[in-house]
């Protein structure tokens, strides 16, 4: 037995017994492993699926952590690469077996059938798998985690490790969508804040756990620098873990008393006390060991590990008491407004939220619907682009104010558009949805490229010597990568931007879009990169592969404007309602008609949609008479260093021509 058994095997049977009794302890204050009056699926499912999800949790944390730390802080010539990536690979295959255990003792709960290998049950089962929501999730997250485990076994290049980076991701939205139903009330916001709490769970627990286990094997010098990375990466997610966390807990508490009344409140307190235990280590950590072992990292690493072990004894704790929390009743019932067997709106049977308001210019100011996910990405990116500015002039260099007010006030708009009343009102207006859609693609964009972060990141985050790779070097290989030469080229993008417009409105995607929640998310992504692209093809400041002369910019901006105008006739002058069944069926007694409304959404898509482009044109005019005259300059200093001698070599040229003509 080597000397990481020594130290880890017998840690792991304590933090697995932390995990169980912890599990224990919550279901037992919350009420989950008492037996149920009505349709008791036994002690046997009572304490197994509460155990298999949490092994599901756990699973998909190790497997997520040791995939980001072998990205972000491992060399692939050391031993610990291999080592990381078969803790990601045998944590998914636990994953896709621990998911299977859960979805069948979950069939079990909700069927209220015994487990049994006759042909009734299998029908049940391949019934709730294929029609019932519940069952897709989990059968989509076990597949999910299937193909991260074929991929992390196979895989051992850096570059394709980005390929199971993206499936192990992806296995959190199946449980991000079953913490709140869809069409319940709250829905995009609770499947956004539970989306972040998991996935930054996942990243502050599983890459310590990984890099628990991967010290061991790695040389005393480079455990401070790993040791480091981590820290940042668990700051980013002990954030989103917080701020999730409380969003999750407004949702599904009625009152703050329902903290010491209730079950799922005494959980959450508990949770929350080893959640601020958590962030206090952090601290200590960032401020206190990580120095420790920076002056001396050979009689530190041992200490270290142990120091690590007492944290992740924590996080296995507050782990099982949110292991708890997902079979302990709420206090506010969550369910869809359809099923609530109540009198509902139209509105509240498609949305799941009741019809706001008329809109007028006093709702457009006072009604909001909170978007956490986006409006983290905006002060967290703010935060970091405002840091990374007074770094770069702490040291002496330059940065022009103009490109921190453009990136603050794209931020402040990007803030705005997705929590004010363009989300409160878009999936209810067709109007108010267009003018999200050209704020989002348009205005927002411009404003990010002007500011160009990018050029910013260069600047700022130096280059990495020990084989890793940081954001400079990701950032750096991805635009050298085909697909990015292939995307910057203004025709490409150009067309990406025209020619989507057309896609996503007259093709089944827009219904899509508003109906589901990941529709939605996947709009608002592709909104933001496309005009991203197409703004930083033409007047960007960030390095690309290629940027043509400013007379075929131009040009690609009237061609553009014009099949954007045309889009927005189209809409003014048609006469059949998009997504019929959606804006059509909202029972508004308010506000225009719906095909008045969708045509005025096509006169904002012309008028306010081309207000940014005729800025885009004036900025590549005002870039093209400034290159000219850089160039001028340019060739009057070299005049004046040759003492004109080309200019005189010309005139000489000429004179000897003139006298062979008159000879």
């Amino acid at each position: 037995m080597n000397k990481s058994a020594h130290i880890l095997a017998p840690a792991a049977v304590v933090l697995l017994l932390a995990l169980a009794l912890s599990l224990l302890a919550a279901l037992t204050i919350g009420g989950a492993a008492a037996p149920r009056q009505l349709l008791d699926p036994g002690a046997v499912v009572r304490y197994l699926n509460p155990a298999a999800r949490l092994t599901v949790n756990m699973s998909l944390a190790i497997m997520l952590g040791g995939i980001i730390i072998a990205l972000w802080a491992l060399d692939p010539k050391k031993p610990e690469w291999i080592r990381a990536l078969n803790i990601a690979a045998g944590s998914a295959a636990v994953l896709t077996i621990s998911g299977l255990v859960t979805l069948i003792t979950t069939y079990v709960d909700v069927s209220s059938q015994a487990f049994s290998a006759d042909a009734k049950f299998g029908a049940g089962f391949a019934q709730f798998v294929t029609e019932f929501e519940l069952g897709q999730l989990w059968l989509l997250l076990i597949l999910l985690a299937a193909v991260t485990t074929v991929l992390c076994f196979a895989i051992r290049s850096r570059k394709l490790l980005l390929v199971p980076l993206i499936t192990a991701t992806l296995t959190i939205l199946p449980l991000a969508a079953q913490g709140h139903a869809a069409g319940a009330s709250g829905h995009s916001l609770a499947v956004n804040s539970m989306f972040l709490h998991i996935g930054g769970a996942a990243v502050w627990v599983g890459a310590l756990i990984a890099v628990t286990v991967l010290l061991p094997v790695v040389q005393p010098p480079r455990v401070a620098p790993l040791m480091r990375r981590y820290s940042t990466l668990a700051l980013f997610a002990a954030i989103a873990v917080t701020f999730s966390g409380i969003v999750n807990g407004f949702i599904r508490l009625s009152s703050p008393a329902d903290l010491l009344t209730t079950g799922y409140g005494q959980i959450l307190l508990l949770k929350s006390a080893a959640l601020l235990l958590l962030l206090g280590y952090g601290a200590a950590q960032r401020l206190f060991f990580i120095n420790r072992i920076t002056k001396n990292p050979h009689a530190w690493q041992r200490r270290y590990i142990w120091l690590l072990l007492t944290e992740i004894a924590v996080m296995c704790v507050a782990s099982g008491f949110s292991g708890a929390l997902g079979r302990t009743r709420t206090p506010v019932t969550i369910e869809p407004a359809r099923n609530s067997g109540a009198k509902i709106t139209p509105a509240e049977y498609l949305t799941g939220d009741p019809l706001p308001p008329e809109l007028n210019f006093e709702t457009a100011l006072t009604v909001w619907k909170f978007d956490l996910l986006w409006s983290m990405v905006a002060v967290l990116a703010t935060a970091l682009y405002i840091t990374s500015v007074v770094k770069l002039r702490r040291r002496g260099d330059s940065w022009p104010a103009l490109r921190t007010i453009s990136f603050v006030l794209g931020m402040l708009v990007l803030g705005f558009v997705a929590n004010g009343f363009t989300n409160a009102y878009e999936a209810y207006l067709f109007s108010v949805h267009m003018m999200g859609h050209m704020l989002f693609t348009m205005l927002i964009p411009l404003l990010l490229v002007l500011a160009a972060p990018v050029t910013l990141l260069l600047r700022v985050v130096p280059k990495r010597k020990d084989g890793s790779w940081g954001a400079r070097e990701w950032v750096l290989w991805l635009l050298s990568t085909p697909y990015a030469r292939l995307l910057t080229n203004p025709v490409v993008a150009a067309a990406l931007f025209a020619g989507s417009l057309w896609l996503f409105y007259y093709t089944p995607i827009l219904r899509w879009a508003m109906e589901s929640h990941l529709g939605h998310q996947w709009m608002i992504v592709h909104f933001l990169i496309t005009g991203y692209l197409f703004s930083l093809s033409l007047v960007g400041v960030d390095p690309v592969s290629h940027r043509p002369g400013y007379p075929v910019r131009i040009i690609i901006l009237l061609a553009t404007m014009a099949s954007h105008g045309f889009f927005g006739v189209t809409l003014m002058t048609g006469t059949s309602l998009l997504a019929a069944d959606w804006f059509g069926a909202m029972g508004r007694t308010w506000g225009l008609a719906p095909l008045a409304d969708q045509q005025s959404g096509g006169g904002i898509a012309w008028g306010i949609g081309e207000l940014p482009t005729l800025l885009l044109v004036l900025i590549v005019a005002i870039q093209w008479a400034r290159s000219d005259e850089r160039e001028q300059k340019r060739s009057d200093r070299a005049a004046e260093r040759s003492g004109d001698a080309e200019l005189n070599a010309y005139n000489k040229m000429l004179q000897q021509r003139g006298k062979r003509i008159n000879t």
